[in-house]
C-alpha cells in the first residue's frame, strides 16, 4: 500500500495515547469512513502498567526545541477547551536547575516567552522557587538554583484522560478493540511487506495497514536498536491529609532538570514523586523480529513491570533518590512513620534525542511507527491526531511544517 493510498483496513498494536489518538484520527476523517479499523492490547483496558495510565502527568509547552514548544501550545490550548478538559488541572509548572542544565530552563523560557501567551515568572533564587512551590526547605541541590514558572501550565490525570478518550473513540461504534499479545508482524521478505501480526495464540490478524503504537513494548516487534530505547523510570506515591493536600494542590508542578525528579500537586490524597532521568533497561534476549532466521537473536531493553511480576517493587536506589528529594524540600512529609505506600517502574521509549519516531517504515511497506518521546507523548495527544495526518499525506500544512522542523532536544525530560 502506498503511503497516500486510504487502506481499506488497518490494525493498530497498542491502545495507549499513540494508539487511541490514532484510532481517534481515523474515526474522525470522512476519508476513512468505510476503513476497518482493530485495535489489539495485551492486557484490557486501561493497561495499568502502560506508560500513559496514571495518576498524573505533566502538561506544558515549556521545551527547549522551538518546534515542540509551538506543538504543545496548540495542544495545550485543546486540553483547555475540548480534550479531556475536566483532567486538566492548570496550576502551573516551575522548571527549574541548579547546573548546566539551566541552558536548557532558558531556551525553554525564551521559547514561551516568544509565543508570548502563557503567564510567566521568572525565579533567580532558590528562595524564589521556595515561595512559589510552597516549599518547606530551599537547598539549591534539590529544588535548583535559577529557573521560572509557567502559570499557563498544568497537569492532567492521565489515566482519567485515557478513559475520555477511549470513551470517545467507541461513541463512533467502528473499532474492534481485542485483546491479546503481538507475537511477530507479518512481513513478507519478497515484497518487503508487512500485512498484519500474528498474536501470542497463533492467530492472525491482517491489514492494509499495521501501525505500531506499542509503546515500550515496540522493540519486540521490529528492530530500533540505535533508534530508540526502552527504559524503566522511578514513581513514587504517598497517602497525604486533606489539610496537606489542600495547601499543595493549587501550587505549581516543581520539574528539577539538574537531579530529573519532580512532584506534580497532589490530589485524591496521593502525593507523587517521581524521576526521569537516564532509567533503567531490562536486556532481553529474543529472536530477531525481522528476520527469517529463527535462530538470530538480538537484545534490547524491553519492560520488566508489575503485571509481569506482581511482587515487583522499584529498586532501593530509586526509592533513596524520591524520599531523599521529598526530605530535602518538605519534610513534614518525609518522616519515617510517612512511607511510600506504592511504587512503580513506568516504561517509555525515547529516541536518541527525544524526538518522536511517527514515520512509515523506510523498508517495510505497510507497516507506520508511532513511539519515540512517549515521556510526553500524552500531553501531545490533543495534537497526535493532527500529526498523523499530517505524515498520511492530509491537508494540515500548518502543523506539517512544525513537523518537518521538529527537532533538537525533544521531548525528553
Amino acid at each position: 500500500m502506498a503511503p497516500n493510498d486510504t487502506p481499506s483496513s488497518v490494525l493498530i498494536i497498542g491502545s495507549g495515547a499513540f494508539g487511541l489518538s490514532t484510532a481517534w484520527a481515523l474515526c474522525r476523517n470522512p476519508e476513512y469512513k468505510n476503513t476497518s479499523i482493530t485495535v489489539v492490547d495485551r492486557n484490557t483496558f486501561p493497561s495499568t502498567d502502560g506508560s500513559s495510565v496514571d495518576s498524573s502527568r505533566i502538561i506544558r509547552p515549556d521545551y527547549a526545541a522551538a518546534p515542540y514548544a509551538r506543538l504543545a501550545t496548540l495542544a495545550q490550548n485543546r486540553w483547555r477547551s475540548d480534550f479531556a478538559p475536566e483532567h486538566y488541572h492548570q496550576v502551573g509548572l516551575c522548571v527549574t536547575a541548579s547546573g548546566p542544565e539551566q541552558k536548557y530552563v532558558g531556551d525553554s523560557l525564551a521559547n514561551v516567552q516568544n509565543i508570548g501567551v502563557d503567564n510567566i515568572e521568572v525565579l533567580n533564587s532558590a528562595r524564589d522557587i521556595g515561595r512559589v512551590c510552597g516549599l518547606e526547605q530551599t537547598p539549591e541541590q534539590a529544588c535548583g538554583r535559577t529557573g521560572y514558572v509557567n502559570w499557563s501550565s498544568g497537569w492532567a490525570d492521565a489515566a482519567g484522560a485515557m478513559i475520555w478518550l477511549r470513551k470517545e473513540v467507541e461513541k463512533f461504534n467502528r473499532v474492534n478493540f481485542v485483546t491479546a499479545s503481538a507475537k511477530k508482524l507479518l512481513f513478507d521478505f519478497t515484497t518487503s511487506t508487512v500485512s498484519g501480526v500474528t498474536l501470542a495464540d497463533d492467530s492472525t490478524i491482517h491489514a492494509d495497514l499495521t501501525i505500531l503504537a506499542a509503546g515500550a513494548w515496540s522493540a519486540s516487534l521490529i528492530d530500533l536498536r540505535g533508534i530508540c530505547k526502552s527504559t524503566g523510570q522511578v514513581l513514587c506515591y504517598m497517602p497525604i491529609s486533606a489539610s496537606e493536600e489542600a495547601s499543595l494542590s493549587q501550587r505549581p508542578t516543581i520539574l528539577n532538570l539538574s537531579n530529573a525528579l519532580f512532584i506534580i500537586p497532589p490530589a485524591k490524597r496521593t502525593l507523587k514523586v517521581a524521576r526521569h532521568g537516564h532509567g533503567y533497561t531490562n536486556p532481553t534476549t529474543i529472536p530477531h523480529p525481522e528476520s527469517q532466521d529463527p535462530n538470530e537473536k538480538i537484545t534490547v531493553s524491553l519492560p520488566y513491570t508489575h503485571v509481569t511480576d506482581p511482587n515487583l517493587v522499584i529498586p532501593l536506589e530509586g526509592r533513596k533518590a524520591c524520599r531523599d528529594f521529598l526530605q530535602s524540600i518538605h519534610p513534614s512529609l518525609a518522616t519515617p512513620s510517612r512511607p511510600f505506600t506504592s511504587t512503580r517502574i513506568c516504561w517509555y521509549t525515547d529516541t536518541r534525542d527525544g524526538d518522536f519516531l511517527i514515520s512509515y517504515h523506510p523498508k517495510w511497506k505497510g507497516l507506520f511507527v508511532a513511539t519515540g518521546g512517549v515521556v510526553t507523548g500524552l500531553s501531545f495527544c490533543p495534537l497526535l491526531e493532527i500529526v498523523y495526518l499530517s505524515v498520511w499525506g492530509e491537508d494540515a500544512r500548518g502543523v506539517q511544517a512544525e513537523v518537518e522542523v521538529a527537532g533538537g532536544e525533544g521531548t525528553g525530560g
